[in-house]
């Protein structure tokens, strides 16, 4: 069956279809139908899906639609396609993390976002690509390849959530998972011109590494509005009793967030142990915080000494973590897997305990440097990433590094964030460079204050020229 692609309902709200759909108006078999159909027409060119569900999709989508008919709607996504990442176990379904060390795993269970999202009546559509073991800014994996970015096809779409990021971006689906360990969805989010959120960490339970103490790991939403980011919250946050660290107290996301601005008082960061910023990304932070303040709020300029000793700590942070959880798959597939994971794993496994113990102690003199700005402004702002979009087939290494005159050259502005874990951080689009790319505007809020994080970003929502662009492709 041929079907020309809807490309308005490509890229309409998932709060604007699911409305439609509990009107009646729309069908969630018309959504899919639509969905499948753009996918068929740009993952040859973006490879952004190594797994798509269409039998499976369709049956679903006719059974929701029956049950719309009836009146009954099983949650707030009704009808609504979306993607998982893979990187997230999906009971009976290929999970693969981007390595052939899992090409053929079959998880016996769902994660509890999986749960979440198809008990709130989301339609599972496919799988969305992740570098090996969601390790890189950059979505090239051993196993399924190069990920493109669809703003231009020689640029990546950022990583980890890259798939996830390039899925949302060129319409396939309003809604997708990601995970954040280091900026994995910020990192798309701003390479791809659409939102990402890494939630307050437990604020969406995290259940899939064996260990339940990790503290720098979340799952958050790509989508392509604030709107959109909120009905994903809305389904998929907890409490759960099987992540120990799941935050107890619930938010409600449906209610109306505060987009107010006057009197609102933020910190702009931009000057940060001498770190280089492309002109044109921090002319764009300027212009949007200079929105900002010509709205009501009251910006005050800040600097924090963080550079790459930073980013170094973070880096061995996720050896150790990389060592940890995929160590066990050097023996049989160290020559088939990503040399920079392999490298990475080494390293952590050459730390010792102590040294990996004393970056608590780094991490708490970062917590000291940032309180006091969080003490006096409900929210810090900045870039996401110091870049535009980089080029395929880069890596991230060939980015930090200290120049002769003492300036940090670097790519992003995210991992350092995980380090503080319970402050929600947002990326969301700013406007584009002259040829063309996205650039992302950073917020990062107080300790548990995702809502603050997201009625900030409705503001920049309103006045940003960005909303109704779509990629040309």
């Amino acid at each position: 069956m041929f079907i020309v692609t809807d490309l308005d309902l490509c890229f309409t709200p998932a709060t604007e279809l699911a409305a439609r759909i509990r009107a009646g108006t729309l069908s969630p078999e018309t959504v899919v139908e639509n969905a499948l159909a753009r996918i068929a027409d740009v993952n040859p060119t973006l490879n952004c899906f190594c797994f798509v569900y269409p039998d499976e999709a369709r049956a679903l989508a006719q059974q929701l639609a029956t049950e719309a008919k009836a009146g009954k709607f099983r949650g707030p996504l009704h009808g609504i396609p979306y993607a998982l990442k893979d990187l997230t176990p999906t009971k009976g379904k290929r999970t693969t993390l981007g390595s052939f060390a899992y090409e053929h795993w079959v998880p016996d269970a769902d994660a509890p976002i999986a749960e979440a999202l198809a008990a709130a009546g989301g339609i599972l559509i496919g799988k969305t690509t992740t570098p090996e073991f969601a390790y890189s800014s950059f979505t090239e994996s051993p196993l399924w390849g190069v990920t493109r970015n669809p703003w231009d096809l020689s640029r990546t779409p950022g990583g980890s959530s890259g798939g996830s990021g390039a899925a949302v971006a060129s319409g396939c689906v309003p809604l997708a998972e990601g995970s954040d360990m280091g900026g994995s969805v910020r990192i798309p989010a701003s390479f791809s011109g659409i939102v990402g959120l890494k939630p307050s960490f437990g604020r969406i339970p995290f259940t899939i590494l064996p260990s339940q103490f990790d503290q720098i790991s979340h799952f958050g939403p790509l989508a392509r509005s604030i709107g959109d980011v909120c009905l994903f919250m809305q389904a998929t946050q907890g409490p759960d009793e099987r992540d120990i660290q799941s935050l107890t107290t619930a938010l409600d996301f449906t209610a109306p967030l505060n987009g107010a601005l006057a009197g609102r008082r933020l910190a702009l960061l931009l000057d940060s142990d001498r770190r280089v910023w492309d002109p044109e990304v921090e002319a764009a932070i300027r212009a949007t915080a200079e929105k900002l303040a010509a709205a009501g709020a009251i910006v005050e300029e800040v600097t924090l000494g963080w550079g790459k000793f930073e980013d170094d700590l973070w880096l061995k942070h996720w050896g150790v973590y990389l060592a940890t959880f995929f160590g066990h798959v050097l023996k049989d597939y160290r020559e088939k897997m990503d040399p920079n994971v392999v490298a990475l794993i080494d390293a952590g496994l050459a730390m010792n305990a102590v040294a990996f113990k004393q970056i608590e102690i780094d991490r708490t003199r970062m917590w000291q440097q940032v309180q006091p700005i969080l003490a006096r402004n409900e929210a810090i702002i900045t870039g996401t990433m110091c870049q535009p979009a980089a080029p395929i087939g880069a890596a991230d290494h060939d980015y930090y590094r200290i120049d002769p005159d003492g300036r940090y050259r670097t790519l992003d502005f995210t991992a350092v964030w995980n380090f503080l874990s319970p402050c929600p951080a947002l990326s969301i689009p700013a406007g584009f460079t002259s040829g063309g790319l996205p650039i992302g505007f950073q917020i990062i809020g107080r300790r548990h204050d995702d809502r603050g994080v997201l009625g900030l970003g409705a503001a920049v929502e309103q006045f940003q020229p960005w909303a109704d662009r779509r990629p040309p492709l």
